[in-house]
């Protein structure tokens, strides 16, 4: 047990470091990247205020002093990394609203869709994989390789196009975009999940062929156990142990694709707000976001590694010896 707790505070204390690490790298990256953008930064931010027809250079000058965007840069760095400290995000330089709520909002948006997205995945991937594994070769194990083939090879961009002209433009059974009810969250979920299925498919197959090969699993049939029970207490947590680690690289591509997919279903997720604040120059909201994004992939495997070593029986039969 002192392993165990051992190691599970190891893990906290890495991806605590490594959390801190990716919160001022990200920060510095993106303050740079948004100056090294071509055009006059203070008439966006003017512009995305008051629109372009009202914009002159008066109003780009007059949102230049009032933000402090002629300060030096090393200045307007410090100052967002000292607001960072504690925890004050700042402002939006277009809305004027707290950053926090901007990004909470979003945030939420884009959580809904990555879990839809998951569920989805592991349901069709994990389910089709086990199938497959029953019998290697046979038809189930076919259907779910040309499956895999199939889904990999189309990109996420032509499947959502291609999932809104079936069933938005032709049968107007859901909506192609928006951020309302259940309904318009059905397309870019099934569009994120569709390719992870498949790769969740050909590993829960793998996985499951080898632990079912195992000398472990063949020795719990010579005891006289039922097939069942063979299946929940050692195939499965077994092949758990390797499908978890998987699961959550996965959710690191998910999250980093919701850019896409989020701009192509107009969805209200941190991928739109980004998008948006890169256009209209906004780097309170730039930075947040893109901090938020970071630090959810550290989370991610920080909840990955916890499972593992809840699953993994190696740790606790140590602790046990010990």
């Amino acid at each position: 047990m002192t392993s165990r707790r051992s190691a599970i505070v190891g893990v906290l204390l890495r991806r605590g470091a490594q959390g801190l690490g990716v919160a001022v790298l990200v920060s510095v990256l993106c303050f740079l990247v948004v100056r090294r953008l071509p055009g006059d930064a203070a008439y966006r931010i003017a512009a995305g205020r008051y629109g372009y027809d009202l914009v002159d250079q008066g109003a780009a000058d007059a949102v230049r002093a009032e933000l402090g965007l002629d300060r030096p840069a090393w200045q307007q760095l410090g100052t967002w990394l000292m607001d960072l400290v504690q925890l004050d995000l700042g402002r939006s330089l277009v809305t004027s609203r707290p950053v926090g709520e901007e990004v909470g909002y979003y945030l939420l948006g884009t959580l809904q869709l990555a879990a839809a997205a998951l569920a989805f995945a592991v349901v069709i991937g994990v389910t089709a994989g086990v199938l497959a594994a029953r019998r290697p070769g046979g038809l189930a194990d076919r259907l779910a390789t040309t499956w895999v083939a199939s889904v990999r090879a189309v990109p996420p961009f032509l499947l959502g196009l291609l999932l809104v002209v079936v069933f938005s433009a032709q049968f107007g059974l859901l909506p192609a975009v928006g951020h309302g009810d259940l309904t318009s969250l059905v397309l870019p979920a099934v569009t994120l999940g569709t390719g992870l299925s498949g790769l969740f498919a050909r590993v829960t197959r793998d996985a499951v062929v080898e632990v079912r090969a195992s000398e472990y699993v063949a020795f719990a049939h010579t005891k006289g156990l039922a097939e069942r029970w063979v299946v929940v207490r050692h195939v499965v947590r077994n092949a758990a142990v390797v499908l978890v680690p998987y699961l959550g690289v996965q959710a690191v591509i998910l999250i980093e694709g919701v850019v896409v997919v989020e701009s192509l279903f107009a969805w209200q997720g941190l991928g739109h707000a980004l998008v948006h604040a890169v256009f209209w120059r906004d780097v309170p909201v730039l930075q947040a976001t893109a901090l938020v994004l970071a630090l959810l992939i550290v989370a991610v495997n920080t909840v990955v590694d916890l499972v593992v070593l809840w699953l993994d029986p190696r740790p606790r039969r140590l602790g046990a010896s010990a």
